[in-house]
Order: structure tokens, then C-alpha cells, then sequence
């Protein structure tokens, strides 16, 4: 199947600086690979503020309408995120099909959802970003017939009906919300159990599942995409010392990501909140790897995460071109391919919770076998052997300052 040529149109506003501008691009460019597309032109504008009725100017709408016709365009992609009104004019002016850039990252999702829970969110997010840009294109939308922008809903024909989408996304709203307590079910039986959780956070396509599969041995999508993961993962490993650990593979950030998406992956990202320890990961051969650690560190402040205890691992060591100054502490530069470093990450992450957790020092009867398993399971034993003269254990180690070991002994 041949790919979709795509013409991206831009506006440069005042308060964007030039960098920010350009990064922006290149991912909406990236963005429209993902979805199987080809950009063919980008064109872009300095404008004082963004046209209400046409997002571009006139001039330049002459121009790409030129383009589009020379080119055999069949997509125009907006950067920004266009009104019901600016969709309409510059369809009709353009006359091929636009949508703008949170509509591909909705169609990216659509693609890339797996779960039940994955694709309702999905539908939600879809639909509430349709409702209010029907009048005008029902018909148009319904002779779509596939392609980017359309998957989803939009091959469904719901958009003829703004009832029947109200009604829809009330359904769905219904069926998430028995699923977000089925979650909440999950997460509180894993923190009855006391189990210390690790969230892997990071930018797309930084190599957060690369780095999960390699400390789980499991085989999540790993693609040099972005968004190769949608839905969130939990396994168990073991830290060196022995002690049981989850790991979660969560959806990666974006900056400019739809409102109604954010809202729809709430429950997904809470699965961060959950967590008491980050790895933040990041693309160290990145040009713009300033601006997307920025971008995480924002979204993790929106979901009140920003406190939490946080490993940085700057990622993909073998491609960094120039010189990169870690702007956060502690960190590490690795190769999420190379074992040695998988290793590396394992022991860091022990060592800072060794220096914030209380040191303990018991002596236990070979009766208590199974307090014994459990100070392995859920502590970071340092030290144990068996002293002969005693008949005891002797175990050595640290554990977290919210599970006292008085708790522990008497269980």
C-alpha cells in the first residue's frame, strides 16, 4: 500500500524561540511516519498571532493550494491544534484532507492500543475531540474510507449522529470507570502486600521498553517509533541483594499532547503515582533532550510525582554526538543493549535506596524461616550468615522507613 503524501503546515508565533519551533516539527514529521505517512513540503509562516478563520494567511494558503495540486498531496497536517472553523475553510481551500496534530497523535493511539482498557480510552479521547467538529463535515468524514486521521471511530460512520457519539462516550465513560476501580482493586492489593514498585517514565521512544524487556527477560514492543507503547506492563525482578521489586513500562510523554488524551490516559499514568521510585528515561543522543526531560518533569508535577525518589538514565551512550551535561541528579549514561549496563542500573538504583532507608541488624532462630524469606523478599539484605555458638541468623541489612521492623517481626 502506497503511503499517503503529506504537506505539514506551520505558524511560527513570537513566543516560540527557534528551537522549540524546529523540535516541534521534527516530531510532527516523526509522528507522521509512525502513521505510515510520507512528508513531501513543510511550510511554515511568521505570523504576530495564528489567523482565527484560516490558521495561515492568504498568501500562503495560494501557495500550498499550488503544492498540493504539483505535489499529488493527499494530507495537509496543521502543527497546532485547529478550531471546527479553520478545519472547514482550509478543507475547502486546500481540497484534499486536513487534520492537525492532535488528531494524528489520536490516530497513532488508535493504531497502537492494545487492551480493551487501551482502546476505550482511545474511543473516549476520539470522540470528545470530534464532537465539536462535526457541523459541516459529516458527510465528508463518513466517504472517508480509511487512512490517517480516520482510524477509530471515524470508521464506525458515529460522526453523522452527534447524539449517538453523546450517548458513546457516556457508555464508554460508564465502562472505564468500572475499570479504573478493578485497577485501584490491583493497586491496593499490591501495596497491602508491601511491594516496592518502580515506574520507568520517560519521553517516547526513549528506550523505556527496551530497558523493561531487559530486566524482565520479557518481550513488550520495542520499536524505533514513537508511542511503540501504549499500554502500561508490570512484572517482577530482583535486585541484586535478593529483594523482589515491580516494574512498570509506561506510556511515553509528549509535549502538545491532546487535552482530551491526557484526560483519557489518567488512569494509565496514575500507575506512575503508584510507584516508589522512577526511572526516568532519556534519549542522550537526542538534540532536543533538554526540552523532552522538561516535558517529563512537567507531566510528573501535573500528576503531583515530581518528589518522588528518581534515577535518571540517559540512554543510547554509544549514538550521543556532542557533549551532554546531566541537568539531573543522580544519573547514569548506559546502553540499554549492553548487559553490563542493565546491571549498572540495577545496583545504582540499591545504592540510593541503601543511603534513604534505616539500617536493621537482627538475630533470628532457624524457626523463623519465614521472616526470614521476607526480610530477603522485601529488604535489602547486606549481610547474613548462620553463627554456630548461637543457633541464630544473623542478618544485616536496610528496609524502607515505612515498614518498621518491629511491624515485620511481629507478623
Amino acid at each position: 500500500m502506497s503511503k499517503e503524501r503529506i504537506l505539514i503546515i506551520a505558524v511560527k508565533q513570537p513566543s516560540q524561540d527557534q528551537d522549540q519551533f524546529q523540535s516541534s516539527l521534527a516530531e510532527l514529521q516523526s509522528l507522521s511516519d509512525t502513521a505510515g505517512g510520507k512528508v513531501i513540503h513543510i511550510v511554515t509562516q511568521k505570523r504576530d498571532k495564528i489567523h482565527p478563520a484560516t490558521y495561515i494567511g492568504s498568501g500562503k494558503i495560494a501557495d500550498i493550494k499550488s503544492l498540493v495540486t504539483e505535489s499529488a498531496i493527499d494530507l495537509v497536517i496543521s502543527n497546532d491544534e485547529l478550531s471546527p472553523g479553520q478545519l472547514r475553510n482550509l478543507g475547502s481551500s486546500f481540497g484534499v484532507r486536513i487534520i492537525d496534530r492532535s488528531q494524528l497523535i489520536l490516530d497513532i493511539f488508535a493504531q497502537r492500543a492494545r487492551t480493551k482498557e487501551g482502546k476505550l480510552q482511545v474511543e473516549l479521547a476520539q470522540l470528545e475531540y470530534m464532537l465539536p467538529r462535526l457541523r459541516g463535515q459529516g458527510i465528508e468524514l463518513s466517504r472517508l474510507g480509511g487512512g490517517i486521521g480516520t482510524r477509530g471511530p471515524g470508521e464506525t460512520k458515529l460522526e453523522t449522529d452527534q447524539r449517538h457519539i453523546r450517548r458513546r462516550i457516556h457508555d464508554i465513560r460508564q465502562r472505564l470507570l468500572t475499570v479504573v476501580k478493578q485497577r485501584e482493586q490491583y493497586r491496593k492489593r499490591r501495596k497491602t502486600n508491601d511491594v516496592f514498585q518502580i515506574a520507568i517514565v520517560g519521553y517516547t521512544n526513549a528506550g523505556k521498553s527496551t530497558l523493561f524487556n531487559r530486566l524482565t527477560n520479557s518481550n513488550s514492543l520495542e520499536e524505533d517509533q514513537l508511542f511503540a507503547t501504549l499500554d502500561p506492563l508490570t512484572r517482577q525482578i530482583q535486585l541484586p541483594s535478593g529483594m523482589q521489586v515491580l516494574i512498570t513500562d509506561t506510556v511515553g510523554f509528549l509535549q502538545d499532547l491532546p487535552t482530551s488524551l491526557i484526560a483519557a490516559f489518567k488512569s494509565t499514568l496514575e500507575e506512575v503515582t503508584e510507584a516508589d521510585f522512577l526511572i526516568h528515561m532519556v534519549d542522550g543522543s537526542h538534540p532536543n533532550l533538554n526540552q523532552q526531560q522538561d516535558t517529563v518533569l512537567e507531566l510528573l508535577k501535573e500528576l503531583n510525582a515530581q518528589t518522588f525518589p528518581m534515577l535518571t538514565v540517559y540512554n543510547k551512550k554509544d549514538l550521543i554526538k556532542q557533549d551532554v551535561i546531566p541537568i539531573n541528579h543522580p544519573h547514569l549514561f548506559i546502553s540499554a543493549y549492553e548487559a553490563a549496563d542493565i546491571n549498572l542500573v540495577l545496583t545504582t538504583i540499591e545504592h540510593l535506596l541503601i543511603k534513604e532507608w534505616e539500617y536493621y541488624a537482627v538475630s533470628l532462630p532457624p524457626d523463623q524461616g519465614k521472616l526470614l524469606q521476607q526480610l530477603e523478599r522485601d529488604t535489602i539484605i547486606e549481610k547474613k550468615q548462620f553463627d554456630e555458638v548461637r543457633q541464630v541468623y544473623e542478618v544485616k541489612g536496610y528496609m524502607r522507613n515505612e515498614i518498621p521492623l518491629n511491624r515485620l517481626l511481629v507478623e
